[in-house]
């Protein structure tokens, strides 16, 4: 047994090393900057951590967030492994003690903040300790291509002409081919050695479900997972806060986490979800980075992510240990336009914008894609998938039923081949559906053949036919402020009548309302029962028998997902605009009474 094993066994009790980390360690050990790209739960941070015990000194690892340096501290403080977080929320006595335990070499690993290792001072103190490996964990904030694109990261490249004989190892979980390239640039590793593991969770399982009455979905679900832990990532702290209380008064043991909170109570929600006295986070994308919780069996995403790397980087934290775990993405075009409308009021850059609506824009093209979604992400990531069937996503679970769609697939194209100009699919959905509107008749749109040619077909349907046709090559996008879409090489093929295309069924709106939702609670039961006493206090009023003021069904609904607002209110089934403005304002008065 080498010396790397003898390591292995006796600091982490394992016997063989997971894929690729010993090939990076030996790289390391050999003095090379390397660059290491592994997914969440690769087992990445052994890879400078066993160095640190074979080299002896110091090494220097240099990671984003004050709670992802405590989870590791004082994971390694308890294998035996000396080890110190410097930050500044420390008091005056801990960072003596640690500057103290700096100078006598007694610590083999020292987590630091970006900004605080940069400080010449702090830089200047580490010049005469015996620096043996410096690792930068998280290292796509330091890319402009990332998904958490950090400023401060960018002074990182200093180090190597501060420490020029040291080796320097950069390590994150998701990084495009773009994000790899600039890493090294920015780091100025002019000769790394590249290590890029598998990507592909096999014990994952995705799924895309339309946001339809969520907090009956999120009911329903997790009664069904009452004694399993999960993440419900949300988009905005009041979502978090709303979200968990909701839960809360339903017997779920949920609490909400989010960088508004105090670090305190960030700390002891945190500290509950390890230890499993609450096994329900509701939390913005703060919560998770470092967090090493193994039996995570599901991750939600109340809304849609900004991109494919924080979506995949979010879902990796279920199932870390390697059992069956969900990842659930509630969907809704609604949350496309709130996304875009929030970058595009966050005055970054016109270059920033255009680079995060692409993204953006790649995120959308996963949640509406018709093929397999571990194809599709892997291959995001430079990745080849063979199979055309994963038999773990609900695309290949449940594929959708494909009709010969050459007709309407004909008429799409000749729509955007007739177009004056490239527009985006809502336009072109509208001109074929015969729309009035003003953008319309401004361009006189309303003059082309295609006008009105595909009027039986919805807006939602030929957003999905659409972006098929894209995936099938009968039609292209470009741009990445506004996405247009354009004709591609097989249009013409299409047109002239040699070819079939194949795509999806065309759903009924009316079958996207959600199945009836179950009463879970007493709770429930007990606003159920006072709904039907409303429910008969308006019928006799209005001289009609109850059914006609609402089905059971829909009480069932109020009861579990209690809307609060007009919006919410229209999605319960049973309820159309006439309904809602003569007893919506009566029946939500009667749910906000608890």
């Amino acid at each position: 047994m080498n010396k790397t094993d003898e390591l292995l066994k006796k600091y982490w009790g394992y016997s063989k090393f997971l894929p690729h980390q010993k090939e990076i360690i030996e790289s390391i050990l050999n003095g090379n900057d390397t660059v290491a790209i592994m997914a969440t739960g690769g087992g990445k941070s052994l890879c400078y951590q066993l160095p640190s015990l074979y080299f002896g000194g110091l090494t220097v690892v240099i990671s984003p967030l004050i709670s992802l340096m405590k989870d590791q501290v004082d994971d390694l403080n308890a294998r035996g492994i000396p080890a110190a977080a410097y930050n500044s929320s420390m008091d005056y006595r801990d960072r003596t003690r640690i500057e103290s335990d700096l100078k006598g070499g007694s610590l083999r690993l020292l987590f630091i903040s970006p900004e605080k290792c940069m400080q010449p001072n702090f830089l200047e103190s580490l010049k005469v300790s015996p620096i043996h490996l410096i690792a930068i964990d998280e290292a796509h904030c330091i890319s402009e291509w990332g998904h958490n694109f950090r400023p401060e990261y960018r002074q990182l490249a200093q180090l190597k002409k501060v420490f020029p004989k040291v080796p320097l190892v950069a390590l994150t979980a998701t990084a495009i081919p773009e994000v790899r390239r600039d890493i090294c640039e920015q780091l100025g590793l002019s000769q790394a050695r590249e290590f890029i593991g598998n990507f592909n969770r096999k014990n994952l399982q995705y799924r895309i479900i339309q946001k339809k009455n969520p907090m009956v979905f999120l009911v329903n679900y997790i009664g069904q997972h009452r004694n399993d832990s999960g993440i419900i990532y949300c988009l905005s702290k009041k979502e978090t806060e709303e979200i968990a209380s909701y839960l809360q008064k339903r017997g779920f043991k949920a609490q909400a986490y989010h960088a508004g909170l105090s670090k305190p109570v960030r700390e002891k929600v945190q500290d509950a979800f390890i230890h499993d006295t609450i096994n329900i986070v509701c939390a913005t994308v703060a919560f998770g980075m470092g967090i090493n919780k193994p039996d995570v069996r599901y991750v939600i995403h109340y809304d849609l992510p900004k991109t494919v790397e924080s979506y995949y980087q979010e879902t990796g934290r279920a199932g870390r240990d390697g059992q069956n775990s969900e990842c659930i993405l509630l969907y809704s075009r609604g949350d496309y336009t709130r996304v875009r409308s929030m970058l595009e009021h966050d005055d970054t850059g016109e270059r920033n914008l255009r680079l995060a609506l692409k993204k953006l824009q790649d995120m959308t093209e996963y949640c509406e894609t018709t093929t397999c979604r571990r194809k599709y992400l892997l291959n995001y990531f430079g990745e080849e998938y063979p199979e055309d069937n994963c038999a773990s996503c609900d695309n290949c679970d449940h594929p959708p039923d494909m009709i010969d769609g050459t007709e309407a697939a004909t008429l799409i194209v000749a729509c955007v081949k007739q177009l004056p100009s490239r527009f985006g699919i809502e336009l072109i959905a509208d001109v074929l559906r015969g729309s009035k509107s003003s953008k319309i008749q401004d361009y006189h749109l309303d003059n082309l053949s295609a006008y009105g040619s595909g009027k039986k077909y919805s807006k939602a349907q030929y957003r999905t036919w659409i972006n098929e046709l894209v995936r099938q090559g009968y039609l292209d996008r470009a741009g990445d402020k506004y996405p247009v879409i354009c004709c591609a090489g097989k249009s013409e093929e299409l047109l002239k009548g040699r070819a079939r295309v194949m795509l999806p069924v065309p759903e009924r709106e009316t079958t996207k309302r959600p199945a009836t939702a179950a009463i879970v609670s007493a709770e429930d039961g007990a606003l159920f029962l006072r709904l039907k006493y409303l429910r008969k206090a308006i019928a006799d009023r209005n001289g009609v028998p109850p059914y006609v003021i609402f089905p059971d069904k829909s009480l069932h609904e109020m009861a579990c997902a209690r809307p609060g607002d007009r919006e919410s209110f229209s999605l319960i089934s049973g309820v159309g605009e006439y309904k809602l403005e003569k007893y919506g304002p009566e029946f939500m008065e009667e749910i906000r009474k608890g």
